[in-house]
C-alpha cells in the first residue's frame, strides 16, 4: 500500500516538473510576445494617468479615453507641423556630422596611447550593438514585422486602458480564491506605483532634454535640438541611458574644440546631478524608490534575456516586480511573524 502511494506521488512530481518544464518553454518562445504586451500595459497607464483627471471630475471612461486619444494626436500633430521639419533637418545632421566627428576623433588621437582603448571599446560596442538588433530583429521577424508590432501596441494600448477592470478580473481568475485578495492589491499598488513613476519619468526626461538643448546651444554645440531631443529620450533608460546620450554631443563638442568638449563634460554632469539630486526625489517621491544597484541588475537581466526591448522596458518592469514581491511576499512574511 504504502509502495502504491509513494509510487502516486513520484508520479505527480514527475508530471508536474514536466508541465513547468514545458510552460517555461512556451514562456521562452513567446518572450516578443510578453513584452509587447507589457509595453502595451505601460502605455496604458500613461494614458489612465492623462485619463485621471478627467474621470475625477466623473466624465465617463470611453469618453476620457477619446478625449485623451485626441488630444495626444492633436498635440503630435501641431508639433509635427511646427517642429518637425526642424527637428529632421538636426536629426539628419547629427547622423551626417556623428561619423565625420568620430573619424576627426580618431585621426587627433591615432598615434596616443589611448587609440588601442578606443578601438577596442568600439570593436566590444559593435559587436553589443550587433547582437542587440540581431535579437530585436528575430522579435521583429517572428512576430511579422515592426508595423505589425506597432499596431498592435496601440490597439493593445486603448484596450487595457478602455476596461483595466475586466483584464485585471481575468488574470486574478487565474489565481486560488484564497490568494486573490492578496493579488488584486498587489496589482493595484504595482499599477499606481507604475503610473507615478511614468508620470515623474515624464517630467524628468522633458526637463533634461530642454537643460540639455540650452547648454548645447549655449556652448556652440551643432544641433542643439537634435542633441536635447535624443538626451530626453534615452533619460528613460536609467544609469545607462545618461550616458549613452553623452556621447554625441562629446563628439560633436570636439570638433568645434577640445575646450568645448570638456565643458559639455561638465554640462552633462551638472545637469545628471540636478535630476538626481533635486529633480527625482521631487518627482519620484509618491512612487516607488529603487535602489540603484537593482535597477543597473535589471538592466543587465532585461537585457541579456529580452535584448534591446528589454533594455527599454527594464526600469518599469522592475517598479512592477519591486512591488509585486513586496506585496506578496515581504509583506506576507511579516504576517505571518505578527501571528501568535
Amino acid at each position: 500500500m504504502r509502495s502504491t502511494y509513494l509510487h502516486q506521488r513520484f508520479t505527480e512530481c514527475v508530471l508536474i516538473i514536466f508541465l513547468l518544464a514545458a510552460l517555461a518553454l512556451i514562456l521562452w518562445k513567446l518572450v516578443g510576445l510578453l513584452i509587447l504586451i507589457f509595453g502595451a500595459v505601460v502605455g496604458a497607464c500613461v494614458l489612465q494617468s492623462c485619463m485621471a483627471p478627467l474621470l475625477s471630475r466623473g466624465v465617463p471612461r470611453w469618453l476620457s479615453l477619446l478625449i485623451v486619444l485626441v488630444v495626444l494626436c492633436g498635440g503630435l500633430g501641431f508639433m509635427s507641423w511646427g517642429f518637425g521639419a526642424q527637428i529632421a533637418a538636426e536629426m539628419e545632421s547629427l547622423t551626417t556630422m556623428l561619423p565625420e566627428a568620430w573619424e576627426q576623433l580618431r585621426e587627433r588621437l591615432e598615434d596616443s596611447q589611448l587609440a588601442p582603448l578606443i578601438d577596442n571599446a568600439v570593436e566590444n560596442a559593435g559587436s553589443i550593438m550587433q547582437g542587440g538588433m540581431s535579437q530585436v530583429g528575430m522579435i521583429v521577424v517572428s512576430m511579422g514585422g515592426s508595423i505589425i508590432n506597432f499596431f498592435v501596441l496601440i490597439v493593445g494600448m486603448v484596450y487595457f486602458a478602455a476596461q483595466p477592470d475586466l483584464y485585471r478580473r481575468g488574470l486574478l481568475l487565474l489565481a486560488p480564491v484564497k490568494s486573490r485578495s492578496r493579488l488584486g492589491e498587489a496589482l493595484d499598488a504595482s499599477g499606481k506605483a507604475l503610473r507615478y513613476w511614468l508620470g515623474g519619468q515624464v517630467v524628468a526626461m522633458t526637463v533634461t532634454g530642454v537643460l540639455v538643448g540650452i547648454s548645447m546651444w549655449l556652448l556652440g554645440v551643432p544641433a542643439p535640438l537634435g542633441l536635447g531631443l535624443v538626451a530626453g529620450l534615452l533619460d528613460f533608460v536609467p544609469l545607462v541611458g545618461p550616458i549613452v546620450a553623452a556621447i554625441p554631443a562629446l563628439l560633436l563638442a570636439y570638433t568645434v574644440s577640445p575646450e568645448t568638449a570638456l565643458f559639455v563634460l561638465m554640462a552633462y554632469v551638472i545637469i545628471q546631478q540636478i535630476e538626481g539630486n533635486i529633480l527625482q526625489p521631487l518627482v519620484q517621491q509618491r512612487a516607488v524608490s529603487l535602489p540603484p544597484a537593482l535597477l543597473l541588475f535589471a538592466l543587465l537581466a532585461s537585457s541579456t534575456l529580452f535584448g534591446l526591448p528589454g533594455v527599454i522596458l527594464a526600469a518599469p518592469l522592475a517598479v512592477v516586480l519591486f512591488v509585486m514581491v513586496n506585496r506578496l511576499y515581504v509583506a506576507h512574511e511579516d504576517d505571518d511573524k505578527k501571528e501568535p
